[in-house]
């Protein structure tokens, strides 16, 4: 009786904590493809695209302009704007 249950728990225990991180994984990966409820807020990101590794080009609308920058480790930069 005591072995069968040390044989569940040495055999379930493990598959359940691999299941946990296995979701607690996907979950992160799959978190910044949700889309979110942006309200009425001044600056909305419409649009983000990869440039390469650790580069990003982002449309952002601020105050009726929209603007194109590029989003990189070592900060920021603009790179065109579009008023109206």
């Amino acid at each position: 009786m005591m072995w069968s249950y040390i044989l569940k728990l040495v055999i379930l225990l493990p598959l359940v904590c691999g299941l946990l991180i296995g979701c607690l994984y996907l979950w992160r990966k799959l978190e910044g493809r949700l889309p979110r409820a942006q309200g009425e807020r001044m600056v909305q990101v419409k649009e983000t695209m990869m440039v390469s590794p650790g580069v990003r080009l982002a449309v952002v609308d601020f105050e009726g302009r929209r603007l194109l920058v590029s989003v990189a480790r070592t900060g920021v930069t603009l790179v065109d704007r579009v008023d109206g």
